[in-house]
């Protein structure tokens, strides 16, 4: 009698086949690891059964001196007693200076600036964000290994849409210090549309508002036949329910007449003021009490109060959803459905704002702290594949343009943003001066039209070139950007076949505030910009005439009586003249009345040319 082997639904018939996968949600609050099994996705639960990982980290000395570290839940009972020590909502920090923290005065901890990222000061040294964090991806994937007694073959990371690329690679070395595969970065708000099964809802343009501990993003999501297209992102990874936290605590020192002098008065106050806050999202009013060194600190606050409180915060997110909302052209009304995503959700008052705005109550279905693990496990069950029915594609965008520098200063886009990843575009570029045997590439990001306003990503240089006539070369400029957003770049002369490239892997350090008003810088200057790239350009081809009449006097001068050769010299100061002035139509005239100065001088040496070419041939070999 033959043996007939079952499966789970949607898993290889072969259960040796199947490959262990796993998807977390590094948070700024909490962390979450979840994975599918029997057919479902679901959150992995530690030995108590939580399947919440507060994302906090505790270093701390035993008492033979060596230093230990507690995390989660063990880490946060002694954060009032030791906050210098115990590291909590790290995720803001990844790639930032001490200069990019606004609030470093208001957190307990001693920060050291190191190069490309700052650090913290603790018993047990000087920790970077991408350590800490790498503690807590280390514990998830102990929790994954445990539960399913084996090794993973990968993990799908989340990190937030708004991410650049210094944050999503600073991400991946905290996943590879804590011995896991990335299989994908997966943006936060797509993972909550996989976990919603939008590809199991009717066609159309859904949005995904996610406010978290610590950032905040906003994307629409096109379904259409099973492929997530995301249409539009945008959000602020410097605000969430933290800022809120920190809204209320000073709030109730100042009903109080009270200060926080110490760093333990500081992070006593900050955790009264989150218990406040979750209890309010089901109670009318609420006590915020704690010790302090001045004192007790004891104050009655209400719903309303967390209301007025939160109203700025809550508006700013309403700002960044209209300007999605305009990046797509369409209303408010055309969304067919609002997931709500992140703890900060569960507050009455953003839900109705929310609900208000869209003309319609959000889904609220799903755990707003959970919904992005699940969707990430999904994900990478499909990655790993143990999937066959591949039920739907995902295509994320990229949040801000990539390009490279051009002549003038000006910023040539090469992949604009909102573009579709993976992807890989391709431009081709040309030399400036005669016999040029190098070009420089430079690497930037952003939606300015100048160079100086862009971020600088890269730098690296094609040599090798043949020399050739300005403008004869070929160069193409191949960007490609792979799934997780990570950039690579190559320049290639078409003619001789050398080639030089770069991939990305940026300082650490821009800071989250510069990311999220890239966007609005790029709308309120965009006319300035304009007129500003029209001069440039207008420079830059002023200079190439200016170089090509140089060049072609130099070489044949002799061709010009005295007359000729002084209008020509008057026509190029003048439009050296007008290179320094700021008057974009008198260099368009200046330049035009060189080119025309010029035909004649053009047709000579072309007649030159000609006679040189044919000395001495007969019409037969002609």
């Amino acid at each position: 009698m033959a043996l007939l082997q079952i499966s789970e639904p949607g898993q290889s018939p072969d259960p040796h086949q199947r490959r262990i996968a796993v998807g977390i949600d590094l948070g700024t609050t909490h962390s979450l690891v979840a994975s599918v099994r029997s057919g479902v996705a679901e959150c992995l639960p530690d030995e108590q059964g939580r399947v919440i990982l507060p994302s906090a980290v505790r270093y701390l000395l035993d008492t033979q001196g060596k230093t230990r570290r507690a995390i989660g839940f063990d880490a946060l009972a002694q954060q009032a007693e030791d906050p210098q020590n115990t590291i909590v909502s790290v995720k803001r920090f990844m790639g930032r200076q001490l200069a990019d923290l606004a609030d470093a005065k208001s957190l307990p901890y001693q920060f050291e600036d190191q190069p490309g990222m700052v650090g913290v000061v603790t018993v047990a040294g000087v920790k970077s964000p991408v350590e800490v964090s790498a503690e807590i991806l280390a514990t998830l994937r102990q929790r994954a290994e445990d539960t399913f007694n084996d090794d993973l073959f990968g993990a799908v990371i989340t990190v937030p849409a708004y991410f650049d690329d210094a944050q999503r690679q600073a991400t991946k070395d905290a996943a590879q210090m804590a011995g896991l595969n990335v299989l994908r970065l997966l943006n936060e708000p797509t993972a909550a549309a996989i976990a919603y099964g939008l590809d199991n809802r009717s066609e159309g343009l859904y949005a995904i508002y996610d406010l978290g501990g610590g950032t905040f993003d906003i994307s629409l999501l096109q379904l259409s036949r099973g492929v997530f297209e995301v249409v539009a992102t945008g959000g602020d990874s410097a605000l969430g329910g933290d800022d809120i936290d920190h809204a209320l605590a000073e709030a109730a020192l100042m009903d109080a007449k009270m200060e926080a002098i110490t760093p333990q008065d500081k992070r006593a106050v900050l955790v009264a003021a989150r218990a406040v806050k979750e209890k309010l999202s089901t109670d009318g009013h609420a006590h915020l009490s704690c010790k302090l060194s001045g004192g007790m600190l004891s104050v009655s606050i209400t719903r309303e109060r967390l209301q007025e409180l939160s109203k700025p915060l809550i508006d700013r997110t309403l700002v960044a959803v209209k300007r999605v909302l305009r990046d797509a052209k369409v209303k408010p009304d055309v969304v067919k459905g609002v997931v709500m995503v992140g703890g900060s959700t569960r507050m009455p008052a953003v839900r109705d704002a929310v609900g208000a705005f869209f003309g319609q109550p959000p889904l609220t279905d799903l755990n707003p702290d959970e919904v992005v693990a699940l969707g990430a496990g999904i994900q990478a069950n499909q990655l790993a594949g143990n999937n066959d029915k591949g039920d739907h594609l995902l295509l994320d965008v990229l949040p801000l343009s990539l390009g490279l520098e051009t002549m003038g200063g000006l910023v040539e886009r090469i992949i604009p943003r909102n573009t579709p990843i993976p992807c890989a575009l391709a431009q081709d570029f040309t030399t400036f001066k005669d016999g040029q045997t190098a070009l420089a590439v430079h690497v930037l990001q952003g939606e300015r039209e100048q160079v100086e306003h862009c971020r600088s990503l890269a730098r690296f240089e094609l040599r090798g070139i043949p020399p050739m006539a300005a403008g004869a070369a070929r160069i193409r400029v191949t960007f490609q950007v792979d799934a997780d957003g990570l950039l690579s770049v190559t320049a290639r002369e078409q003619h001789s076949g050398v080639e030089a490239s770069v991939v990305v892997k940026p300082s650490y350090g821009l800071s989250d505030d510069q990311v999220a008003s890239m966007l609005r810088e790029g709308f309120t200057t965009a006319e300035a910009d304009m007129k500003d790239r029209s001069l440039r350009e207008a420079r830059v081809e002023a200079e190439r005439m200016l170089e090509a009449t140089r060049t072609a006097l130099a070489a044949d001068g002799d061709l010009l009586n005295a007359e000729q050769r002084a209008e020509i010299d008057a026509l190029m100061g003048k439009v050296g003249q007008r290179c320094d002035w700021g008057d974009l139509e008198a260099l368009e005239a200046a330049t035009k009345a060189l080119a025309q100065g010029t035909e004649a001088f053009a047709a000579q040496r072309m007649n030159r040319g000609i006679r040189q070419a044919l000395a001495g041939r007969t019409i037969d070999q002609v």
